[in-house]
């Protein structure tokens, strides 16, 4: 029961997200090609917002449910990390047609062949966990 007020906000993204055709594979397609404005659209809005809250949350104007102040620590500097992670995500997006928060809205709507990315995704997850602390950061 205390969960679903979590679960409700996430139908609601999910709603929204399939409504604005951000979860189509047409428009992923659209988008890696230059081809339409629109992903980078809503690619946009979505930074904007992030940093429009991040700052007021560093002001202490938004808190977090316990009505404490959000704490958002430091990063290492490390672009060759970002740049290969942002290459290896950009690979997997352009191959599947979906990021990992639509996958689960896509199986949702009837696309069962998630079902292979998401165990695929998991798998993933999984060897990295094992191969942490053997790898760069």
């Amino acid at each position: 029961m205390k969960f679903l007020k979590f679960l409700f906000v996430g139908i609601i993204f999910g709603i929204i997200l399939v409504k604005s055709e951000a979860v189509s594979w047409y428009r992923i397609y659209e988008m890696f090609r230059f081809q339409s404005f629109h992903m980078y659209g809503i690619i946009g809005t979505a930074i904007g917002a992030g940093i429009v809250f991040l700052q007021l949350s560093k002001k202490g104007i938004i808190k977090n449910s316990k009505g404490e102040k959000i704490f958002v620590p430091k990063k290492d500097k490390g672009l060759p990390r970002y740049i290969i992670g942002g290459t290896i995500f950009g690979l997997g997006w352009a191959l599947v047609g979906a990021c990992p928060g639509p996958m689960y809205i896509l199986l949702g709507t009837g696309v069962y062949s998630m079902l292979i990315v998401i165990a695929a995704a998991l798998v993933g997850t999984f060897i990295y966990g094992v191969l942490k602390d053997k790898l760069p950061h």
